[in-house]
């Protein structure tokens, strides 16, 4: 289903009601069950994945692929909870004013209480406060935590280092202004999905020393190696929704030398030094070209002696924090990280 010709109206009651079929339906829809590596794909996952693939010819267009993670990222995510305040506000970035929205939980009441800043998804080119906003607020809902969302620069209008650049200048200000902002400057982390963990791995080792360091550190499927393709690049390279040519895409984007920026430890925190960095949870899946490099970076995490949180949930797809509104494998994935959060943040 090329999901280029549905007119954006049309996309959540197409979308809700394939997914809301039922089971023997849906699997008469998608046929066979996908596996790889012994795991076999959530039913749910795989319409998603098969029925509304990106089609290749929207990789010629930045704004198309924009257009259709803007389109996608509300439509099977959670439906806002009116207890959570939304308060958009702007930090001095390097380059300007950098967006930014609080999302504050009403059960905290007056509590000077602990956050996370969360840096989206997207691949260092799409992805905004809009497509991540349902999941941040009800991340802060179940974790009972503030979520400041940040709306760092993207590529190719900005390569690297600009994201990165924004993402450091954004926890520092957000800490000075702790009081202000109402959150406990002693427990601040970061996180973030896909290239949001990429930032937020980054963070999390250049701020380790600093008068306010993150306290925990957040990674949903993230990209933590761009120089160089994993085992799960393999096994995944296609037809699980992102797919390695995707990643090349978003890679080449981002990077204006690919061969000499990519082994940049704030590109590549996988090839960084971890000694020291604040407590992690790490967060893969099973159908993910970036599985392996998680689990890796998790290891490598746990031999510096980093506290560090493993799940790999073998059943889901990559952007599952977008669809766990609908999905209920997702969704059981999605309570697992609000108890991550809560604990890390608390502990």
């Amino acid at each position: 289903m090329n999901t280029a010709l549905i007119p954006a109206g049309l996309m959540k009651p197409i979308v809700n009601g394939l997914v809301g079929l039922p089971k023997p339906l849906l699997r008469l829809l998608v046929g066979e069950p996908a596996r790889v590596d012994g795991r076999e794909l959530d039913l749910q996952c795989q319409l998603i994945a098969t029925q509304f693939a990106m089609p290749p010819e929207m990789l010629a267009s930045v704004d198309a692929m924009r257009r259709n993670y803007e389109v996608g990222g509300a439509i099977l995510g959670h439906d806002p909870d009116p207890s959570v305040a939304l308060q958009p506000f702007t930090i001095e970035g390097p380059a300007g004013p950098v967006d930014c929205e609080r999302h504050r939980p009403a059960a905290l009441g007056d509590e000077s209480a602990p956050a996370l800043v969360y840096y989206h998804g997207g691949g260092h080119v799409t992805g905004s406060l809009h497509t991540h906003r349902r999941a941040c607020a009800q991340l802060a809902l179940e974790a009972n935590v503030v979520v400041i969302a940040v709306d760092y620069r993207l590529a190719p209008e900005h390569k690297f280092p600009a994201g990165v650049e924004d993402a450091l200048a954004a926890f520092d200000e957000i800490a000075a202004r702790a009081e202000a902002l109402g959150i406990d400057r002693d427990r601040i982390g970061v996180g973030g999905d896909s290239a949001g963990g990429n930032l937020s791995a980054a963070v999390a080792q250049e701020r380790r020393a600093a008068e306010v360091a993150p306290h925990f550190q957040l990674l949903i499927v993230p990209w933590l190696d761009m120089s160089g393709y994993s085992a799960s690049y393999a096994s995944c390279a296609d037809g699980f929704h992102l797919t390695r040519e995707v990643m090349d895409w978003y890679t080449n984007h981002y990077l204006a030398d690919r061969e000499a920026q990519a082994t940049d430890p704030r590109v590549s925190p996988l090839l960084g030094d971890v000694t020291g960095v604040c407590p992690a949870a790490v967060v893969v899946v099973g159908f993910d070209p970036l599985r392996d490099e998680g689990l890796a970076y998790a290891e490598k995490l746990e031999k510096a002696g980093v506290p560090t949180s493993v799940r790999c949930f073998e059943n889901l797809i990559h952007p599952f924090m977008n669809f766990s509104g609908r999905v209920p494998a997702a969704r059981a994935g999605f309570e697992e990280v609000a108890r991550l959060v809560k604990d890390g943040l608390r502990a």
